[in-house]
């Protein structure tokens, strides 16, 4: 088939995710190899988002297909029931390099049902049904993960899921009041949540779910101090505080996961995308000893058919391996301070850089109107002139493949690029912000 062929087909019979169908023109893509990806005109573009912050590897990762491919011949599938070598080890992998109080894994198909299922264990676990998630967050868009979301892609899910409670997260760059310091924001936030827990009914909270750091709602730094509270409240109300690490883990911000950076450990932690980078759909949740003993005699009323997949197990291990091998961890520290240099830079050099906000190779460029007033270039859950659109079409044009999340531009390359290749892609997005400078303020 021709590029064509493929992208007319495709239009033709898929529905495509968080978009309206109409004037869809997705690049077929002939071949992908590390950071990069070809389509059929032989046009190369950089992918710097991980696709969606998940192929950590990049393209072609030799051995986690050949893991892949040795399994297949093995067995293809087995029922959860039935006990499988890559399912135990893998298991067994990931809670050895967790913080000793984990004890087991449940895995799942991606992040969405991870984060569903945590708080299905969270509530069995507690015998209380409120779960509280923040306003800026994304943990899913089925319907139990898209009840937790709080940004407007819930809307399609209302009437919400009794129970499900949103508050506010420390979005300090926009936030009208204005604090001495991160440790007097993260006070007051704090303060703020217990009392609407109180509200709520302290003895009927079974959970409070964060992505640890805010993903595509902004790359949304917890100020010091705030997950330690919120560790806190958990620990007076007996409530179970559960970390979402879909996004930021597997080294995504340096650390295995992204709680490692804020001296706090979770009850359960979910994860799914960097641990196969996507060369099979897995996610899971890792559980504190305490409540995976809770199970041993009580049901656990969770299941899924394709739950700890032997192909996808394969390659979890493979994958992780990799990792350790390569030393991704100190490559993440390089090309990461490497990015962060350039981000302070565009935020000194352009009037529509309100903010940068990085961590290893997580981080995202608020764009606004006005530096002082720190007006956003287009208003939350609005861009009638698809501003934002069009500036990610500029990036394309220039080899740059990326995406936006309201007035923020993504930037969160596999874990394997260079210093070197950065150096080669980061000036596409400084002379795309030179046209915003120009053409939209």
């Amino acid at each position: 088939m021709t590029g064509q062929e493929i992208t007319e087909m495709q239009t033709t019979y898929v529905l495509q995710s968080w978009s309206r169908q109409k004037g869809l023109h997705p690049i077929p893509v002939a071949r992908a190899d590390g950071i990069y990806l070809w389509d059929y005109d032989g046009n190369r573009y950089a992918d710097m988002a991980s696709e969606l912050v998940n192929l950590n590897v990049g393209f072609g990762n030799k051995a986690i297909a050949d893991a892949i491919k040795v399994q297949a011949d093995k067995y293809c599938y087995v029922s959860p029931s039935y006990a499988s070598e890559p399912r135990a080890l893998l298991a067994k992998k990931i809670v050895s390099m967790m913080p000793p109080s984990f004890g087991k894994v449940f895995f799942t198909n991606a992040g969405a049902d991870a984060n569903e299922n945590a708080v299905k264990i969270a509530r069995l676990y507690t015998g209380r049904n409120k779960v509280f998630s923040r306003y800026r967050s994304y943990h899913g868009s089925s319907y139990g993960a898209g009840n937790l979301t709080g940004e407007p892609r819930h809307f399609a899910l209302e009437p919400a899921i009794p129970g499900f409670i949103h508050f506010f997260d420390p979005y300090i760059y926009q936030e009208s009041l204005k604090f001495s310091s991160e440790e007097e924001a993260s006070a007051y936030y704090i303060a703020k949540l217990r009392e609407q827990i109180i509200y709520e009914g302290r003895d009927r909270t079974a959970a409070i779910v964060v992505e640890t750091i805010t993903g595509s709602n902004g790359v949304i730094i917890p100020p010091k101090g705030y997950l330690q509270g919120i560790r806190k409240i958990c620990d007076e109300f007996g409530i179970v505080m559960i970390c979402d690490e879909v996004m930021t883990g597997w080294y995504r911000t340096g650390k295995l996961f992204a709680f490692m950076n804020f001296d706090v450990i979770p009850d359960i932690v979910t994860f799914a995308k960097g641990v196969t980078c996507g060369y099979v759909p897995l996610g899971g949740c890792v559980v504190r000893k305490e409540i995976a003993g809770y199970f041993d005699d009580h049901m656990l009323s969770c299941g899924l058919t394709y739950s700890g997949h032997p192909l996808a197990c394969a390659a979890g291990i493979a994958c992780i391996d990799f990792y350790e091998k390569v030393g991704i961890s100190e490559n993440v520290a390089r090309s990461g301070e490497f990015l962060g240099k350039f981000l302070e830079n565009m935020k000194k050099k352009h009037r529509c850089v309100g903010d940068v906000r990085y961590i290893g190779l997580f981080s995202a460029i608020e764009l606004v109107k006005n530096k002082e007033t720190h007006e956003a270039l287009v208003s939350f859950g609005m861009d009638p002139g698809n501003i934002m659109g069009k500036i990610i079409s500029e990036l394309k044009a220039r080899g740059f493949m990326t995406y936006s999340h309201e007035n923020m531009i993504i930037i969160a390359p596999p874990l394997i690029i260079t210093v070197a290749q950065l150096e080669e892609e980061l000036p596409s997005v400084d002379e795309v912000l030179s046209i915003v400078d120009r053409e939209y303020l």
